[in-house]
């Protein structure tokens, strides 16, 4: 279970400054797969409605809720939260479009197009 929780909240990390007015841009219709160092891949969709989505792919464990920017964070409420996890929990903004790819933690999360 730690490791879903350490996944959603690289997930959160991931997310994208495409422009001043709507931090999540570049997320809508796209993907967030995060792929951890355990071997566990998380996908993650966020919408322009102030809502999103996930799955831990290969467990029956669904990720859902709201999210909201807060200056240069941007904050999701978990329905319901995930065990020993914050709610909601924010994170730091950091910008990247589709087809990025990066790593913190020694996990690495890539930007894909459309959902997956």
């Amino acid at each position: 279970m730690r490791t879903i929780l350490l996944a959603a909240a690289f997930a959160a990390l991931s997310l994208s400054a495409a422009n001043a007015d709507d931090l999540l841009a570049t997320r809508y219709g796209n993907t967030v797969v995060v792929k951890m160092t355990s071997g566990m891949e998380v996908h993650m969709y966020y919408a322009a409605d102030g809502t999103f989505t996930g799955k831990v792919m290969g467990m029956n464990y669904p990720l859902k809720g709201t999210w909201k920017s807060d200056g240069s964070n941007v904050c999701l409420t978990y329905d319901p939260a995930p065990p020993n996890m914050t709610n909601p929990s924010c994170t730091p903004v950091v910008a990247h479009q589709v087809g990025d790819s990066w790593t913190a933690n020694g996990n690495t999360a890539t930007l894909v197009q459309g959902i997956q």
